[in-house]
């Protein structure tokens, strides 16, 4: 370890205790304990560049411990990205490119936005299965384009959180050599030592998962640190888990101390450790020149392994000029050629399930684009989510584009996001639209970076039936429908869940959730005027008496009603309010005119989302208790889901 090693991570520790104190706000415990093996890691071996931060190639670096941004943001400042110094000093203010947590699309260099534990780790496990992928079909001998690691920074919280089991678990199971995770062990979280809640053997039971364990006895050590992690670069059959103690708030007078975890040193304390350090306690936000320097000396070093690589990618695409092609597929797809008027053909003229419509219309699109890949939580054959005639992802055919995530939703959401992140793909999931529950904070997530992540959820419904209320969704619509850009859509036939596939694919700045049936739903006509979210399905003369609003299997239901009413009566089908609502208010009003007031909102969910259509003179046929056991046919009837029950809505008025 040389002179200008120890002054860098100690530059990295004041800089993040500066940022905080300033800030007022924030976590330095972390980022002092680990500056070392975060500094090793960028310093010797991560082969990134600021030249070019979303260069494919490139290793990832994910902090799971997102609280520990300002190690993140000390280390983009000093290696060149676009973070200055006074980016630095606005740590956590408003429109700062230095948020409280990394945030996706927000700053340059950072890979993935990491608020809730341990979803860090599984975007990190995307990433690896994306890069393993990815390498299986494009990598050919002498001409390895995907040769990468993909490194995550977690703590004693992510691996507490149960995401981080799931996503681990799959990591072990599918062998991902490239995927390397660094675990902080600093022992302490916000209640106090790690000893009242979380005593578990890590390093056994990652190695029980699959994972090859190496140890640092103390992390601040830095030669041990190196030798850590150019051990985890090594070939080997498996993802690598290194064990780093640490101590939390290291070389601070709140060293050890939960004190230091989530709340600024204190101006006194910050003096102190910068003393102990061997700095002027007067110097605030510095960065001497020598440790620039020798930041980009790194990043001239990386700049040739990065020019080497495109050369030899330039190289590639000569060789094999048949395979240029198909890397414009993965990274250049162009979606909308394919919905075309062949495309919204109806093939069914019969009542069908919307879950195997979108089953055919999901191979379809797979067939012709071969960047889709994905799956499901152990559901596929029920979701109509399996690619038929493609190899399942396995830890001997990367290449395989079915994922089998096993019964892990959370886990997998986590994980898609991440290979959506990695780029070069398109992906989904998929599972039971009541174990949405499971996945919703991912959800959250996928839209809060404004990836294209798609969610494919049947059994949508009071409709599941027999497997009563626990199976049976009531208030996921809702809680889906309020995440900000964020897509809902409940179609009704053939034609509307074409359509939301049209939507879903022919945009890549938000995630799209598809609500499917299980029961099979007449085909009502719908039209692709559903591709404006809600439209006019049904009409009368003149102005309506009632409109009834209705989406997903209770439209065919609301036209029948609609057809025996005695009063003029306006359908309007709405597979997603979302889309709906983001038309011009001159369309919104041309399907709903202010002057009816007469409305009923009818869906076999809770009535939350309706509120501002309905109006306060408008009425709900929806479910707002939980579901029952029964067959779907009974269920629906218990719950006023019937043709009588809706008519006499519409007459009574």
């Amino acid at each position: 370890m040389s002179t200008i090693d120890t002054k860098s991570i100690n530059t990295i520790r004041a800089l993040s205790a500066d940022m905080i104190e300033k800030a007022k706000s924030g976590h330095p415990g972390t980022p002092l304990g680990a500056a070392p093996t975060a500094y090793a890691l960028w310093d010797r071996l991560l082969h990134t560049t600021p030249l070019d931060s979303k260069w494919v190639n490139r290793d990832r670096f994910i902090l799971s411990a997102g609280h520990a941004s300002a190690l993140l943001y000390s280390l983009l400042h000093i290696y060149g990205y676009d973070v200055s110094m006074d980016d630095l000093k606005q740590f956590r203010q408003l429109h700062s490119k230095t948020p409280g947590h990394p945030e996706y699309g927000h700053t340059d260099g950072v890979e993935a936005t990491t608020g809730p534990l341990g979803t860090g780790l599984g975007m990190a496990v995307g990433m690896a299965m994306a890069q393993a992928h990815l390498a299986a079909i494009f990598n050919k001998e002498g001409y390895p384009l995907f040769d990468h690691h993909v490194y995550a920074l977690c703590g004693d919280g992510c691996l507490m959180e149960g995401i981080s089991s799931e996503v681990l678990s799959l990591a072990g199971n599918l062998k991902l050599d490239k995927l390397v995770i660094l675990y902080d062990n600093n022992h302490i979280s916000i209640e106090g030592n790690t000893k009242i809640t979380f005593t578990e053997d890590v390093p056994a039971k990652m190695a029980a998962l699959g994972f090859r364990v190496i140890k640092v006895a103390q992390g601040d050590d830095f030669d041990a640190v190196l030798a850590a992690l150019e051990e985890a670069q090594t070939p080997c059959d498996r993802p690598t888990f290194v064990e780093i103690k640490t101590e939390i708030g290291a070389h601070s007078p709140k060293e050890g101390s939960e004190a230091s975890h989530g709340a600024p040193l204190g101006e006194d304390n910050v003096r102190a450790l910068k003393e102990n350090l061997g700095f002027n306690p007067d110097d605030h936000f510095f960065c001497d020149q020598d440790v620039y320097d020798h930041a980009k000396a790194r990043n001239e070093r990386e700049k040739a392994y990065y020019d080497k690589w495109q050369n030899m990618f330039n190289d590639y695409m000569q060789a094999y000029p048949a395979m240029k092609a198909l890397w414009d597929q993965y990274f250049q797809p162009d979606f909308k050629a394919y919905f075309n008027d062949d495309y919204y053909t109806i093939t069914h003229d019969q009542p069908v399930a919307t879950r195997n419509i979108s089953g055919e219309v999901l191979n379809g699109l797979a067939k012709a684009y071969p960047s889709i890949w994905g799956g499901s939580a152990d559901l596929g054959s029920s979701v109509k989510s399996y690619l038929n005639g493609e190899e399942d992802f396995d830890s001997t055919h990367y290449e395989g584009r079915n994922i089998h995530y096993g019964v892990r939703e959370n886990g997998m959401a986590a994980i898609a996001n991440g290979i959506t992140l990695y780029g070069g793909s398109r992906t989904y999931v998929s599972t039971f639209f009541t174990f949405s529950d499971f996945l919703k904070p991912i959800a959250r997530m996928s839209a809060l970076m404004r990836i294209p992540t798609l969610y494919i959820f049947s059994h949508d419904s009071i409709g599941v039936g027999e497997d009563g209320p626990t199976h049976q969704p009531v208030e996921q619509l809702t809680m889906l429908r309020s995440i900000p850009h964020f897509d809902v859509w409940r179609p009704c036939d053939e034609m509307e869940t074409k359509v939301a596939y049209e939507a879903a694919f022919t945009q890549d700045d938000h995630p799209t959730a598809i609500i499917l049936s299980r029961q099979n739903l007449a085909l009502v006509a719908g039209s692709q005027e559903a591709a404006k979210g809600g439209y006019i399905l049904k009409d009368c003369e003149g102005t309506p008496d009632v409109i009834v609003m209705a989406s997903g299997s209770e439209v065919s239901l609301a036209v029948a009603a609609a057809s025996e009413a005695k009063v003029k009566v306006r359908v309007v089908s709405m597979p997603s309010i979302d889309v709906f609502k983001r038309q011009s208010k001159d369309y919104i009003t041309s399907v709903l005119p202010d002057e009816v007031e007469n409305r009923i909102a009818v869906e076999a969910g809770s009535r939350m989302s309706w509120g501002e259509f309905v109006g306060y003179k408008g009425q709900y046929l929806t479910v707002d208790d939980f579901g029952t056991s029964a067959p779907a046919d009974e269920v629906f009837k218990e719950k006023g889901f019937t043709v009588e029950h809706l008519k006499e809505m519409i007459e009574n008025f």
